[in-house]
């Protein structure tokens, strides 16, 4: 039996993910077509730039502001494009609450590495739970300090700063900032002495009731993703934070060939992780969709059309490749049984929707 927190929680989640089916569809990069018609007008796209092939893509959940979120940080990253934008139909519209003809998701690239903003309303909020570490390497851009003063003072602007740009212990500079449309970003002077990290690294914070078991998650991933190692480690010392030896104070590791940043941050905050900022998994098949499934979800009231949350409190989308071939039909009254079907779903199993793309 669900507490009175978990309905009310299942009746948002369902209301909003009502309409979210359209923007799983608006993931799918690998579609030719500009224009795709489902269920009468839900949504368009438009665009045909060609995103990287990424398995894992951070999704970023705004209210309204995805559009101007995504132009933002297209003008502030020098080599970055913007993808596919799917706007919301008529029929989108009615169910959403949201104008016909407005932006529903935009695909975007920095520097190679990909995300989808989403325009999904106010459900849930944007944190520093996760944010996203920017790698200025000397060895790479002989300007890299430089660079990294003018990208901080451009996220930082209307932003509110967590940590100041500064030298610390670990790095000759490097800030984190939180900007005005609430995405989290950590900017530091990589040591180009190092080994080699992408730019871009998704981090997550691990705080409040998780604070601690960073290693544990990410021993965990590595053990679930292929193409998994373990980069760097640093423990807190008594020295450092008292209250925090022996826990996590970075680590990175690889999954599925992209790395990704853990922390522990202690138990003094105020936000954990939510699907604001959700991790995509693009799967070939209903035996990898199983694997990450059955391995990933741990809160029964959080599961809805691939949607899931892990035992950590992080929230995955894990859907087939081909979803939208799945629910496409020249019948409209076939491809509204297609999707009412995978409305009905928890996890995605293609050979029903299949079923129901064919009857």
């Amino acid at each position: 039996m669900y507490n009175e927190k978990q309905i009310r929680y299942r009746f948002k989640r369902n209301h909003s993910f009502l309409f979210i089916i359209i923007f799983l569809l608006a993931t799918q990069t690998h579609l030719k077509s500009e224009t795709i018609q489902l269920n009468n007008d839900f949504y368009t796209t438009e665009g045909t730039e060609t995103m990287n092939k990424q398995k894992i893509i951070p999704c970023l959940w705004f209210d309204d502001t995805a559009e101007d979120a995504v132009n933002f940080y297209v003008s502030i990253f020098e080599n970055s494009k913007t993808g596919r934008t799917a706007r919301y139909g008529e029929e989108a519209a009615k169910i959403s609450g949201r104008p016909a003809g407005s932006v529903l998701t935009m695909e975007f690239e920095i520097e190679g590495f990909q995300f989808l903003a989403l325009n999904g309303g106010p459900l849930f909020q944007i944190n520093p739970s996760i944010s996203f570490f920017l790698n200025f390497d000397p060895s790479k851009d002989e300007k890299a300090s430089e660079n990294l003063d003018s990208t901080w003072a451009k996220l930082s602007d209307g932003g509110i700063v967590l940590m100041p740009l500064e030298k610390y212990p670990f790095s000759e500079k490097y800030g984190w900032v939180q900007d005005k449309f609430g995405v989290s970003w950590q900017l530091i002077l990589s040591n180009s002495e190092g080994d080699d990290r992408p730019f871009i690294i998704p981090s997550f914070l691990f705080v409040g009731d998780v604070n601690g078991i960073a290693e544990e998650a990410t021993d965990f991933y590595m053990t679930l993703f292929d193409d998994s190692e373990r980069g760097q480690m640093a423990k807190y010392s008594a020295d450092i934070q008292p209250d925090m030896e022996g826990l996590t104070m970075y680590t990175d590791f690889k999954i599925h060939d992209q790395w990704f940043v853990a922390m522990d941050g202690g138990t003094a905050h105020n936000f954990t992780f939510n699907e604001a900022i959700s991790l995509i998994v693009n799967c070939s098949d209903q035996e990898e969709i199983d694997n990450y499934w059955n391995h990933l979800t741990a809160v029964p009231e959080a599961e809805q059309c691939g949607w899931l949350k892990d035992k950590y409190g992080v929230s995955w989308q894990i859907i087939p490749e081909n979803l939208p071939e799945l629910l496409s039909n020249p019948d409209p009254e076939i491809a509204q049984k297609a999707t009412n079907t995978m409305l009905q779903m928890k996890k995605i199993i293609i050979d029903e929707l299949k079923e129901a793309s064919n009857n």
